[in-house]
């Protein structure tokens, strides 16, 4: 099994970080090859949208770290996302390198867009400074989880579970309720 962890937090030891560092820990010790990636390490240029990539199925600006993302993408049978909450969505970085490679992920019909990566599954993470209940009701975490929903949908992805932390802020550390809601997402992904 191939998964490749995408982390969105600009924050390298972050919660984002230890939460993924936990599910590459489970991914790993089931056998799977594991590749990570930080969004922010990335170099991507913004997209122009030009529209261009629907029709060429290729982005015609200069290949940069977006390309080489969505191969990875491309050949893994799941993905595991982490984002923090920024303004009730996920991190301008993570957005810009799913900008930039939608035409390798879904293509424009007459009618409704076709997912091009069925049959991989996902899972996604997300946390923020918004207490709980109110990361929720307040669309917070929930909106960082909204949004990368929006893209395992349109690319046609499994969405196995998905994490919401709140309370960042006052509670910074892994909680054992953290771990073990961690490990038991390992576990769904397992059993499918």
């Amino acid at each position: 099994m191939n998964v490749l962890i995408i982390n969105g937090s600009p924050r390298k030891r972050g919660l984002i970080a230890q939460m993924l560092d936990m599910l590459q820990s489970d991914a790993e010790a089931a056998g799977a090859k594991v590749t990570k990636v930080y969004a922010n390490g990335l170099s991507i240029k913004p997209c122009m949208g030009c529209m261009a990539c629907r029709t060429k199925n290729a982005c015609v600006m200069p290949e940069d770290d977006a390309q080489r993302v969505l191969v990875l993408i491309q050949q893994a049978d799941v993905i595991i996302m982490g984002a923090p909450c920024y303004w009730g969505n996920i991190p301008g970085q993570l957005k810009l390198l799913f900008d930039r490679i939608v035409y390798g992920m879904m293509r424009d019909t007459d009618r409704f867009p076709e997912p091009l990566m069925k049959g991989k599954k996902a899972v996604f993470l997300s946390t923020c400074t918004t207490p709980y209940p109110f990361n929720i009701l307040m669309n917070q975490s929930r909106g960082a989880i909204r949004a990368m929903r929006e893209i395992g949908r349109y690319a046609g992805w499994q969405i196995v579970g998905t994490l919401e932390r709140g309370g960042t802020a006052m509670h910074p550390q892994l909680t054992p309720r953290d771990i073990k809601k961690c490990h038991a997402l390992w576990r769904k992904l397992c059993k499918l």
